[in-house]
Order: C-alpha cells, then structure tokens, then sequence
C-alpha cells in the first residue's frame, strides 16, 4: 500500500507508548496496533485528530505517500 503510517516514529519522538496513547484517545491497542502496523482500510478524522492532539504534531507528520515500483 502505498500509504505509510509513521506513528511509531512520533511515538518514539514523544518517549511515550502505545498503550498511553490508546488510553488517550478511548481506542484499544489492538486497533492501534494495526493502525500503526498499517493493516486499516482507513482511519476515522476524529481518531486522526485525537492522535494530532495527544502526539501535538499535524497529519502529514503521521501519514507519508509513497510511489510504489
């Protein structure tokens, strides 16, 4: 797929874990797992701007496209 979650990578930037960052938002870390694995077919805006909120970061800092080939 050629949409590539970066959410491990800000959550390493804000020393903070998986299972804070669930908590934060009201999902389980299952889901947040396979967000963070990229196995979602998509993302609700609300649970986006909840992980912006909590990680203070935009968007673009969680999600990348890349060209695939």
């Amino acid at each position: 797929m050629p949409i590539i979650v970066n959410l491990d990578v800000m959550l390493a930037r804000r020393k903070m874990r998986s299972k804070e960052l669930a908590d934060a938002i009201g999902i389980s870390e299952t889901n947040l797992s396979l967000l963070k694995q990229g196995h979602v077919k998509g993302v609700r805006f609300e649970t986006l701007a909840a992980i912006c909120r909590v990680l203070e970061c935009q968007p673009g800092d969680l999600l990348e496209y890349r060209t695939e080939g």
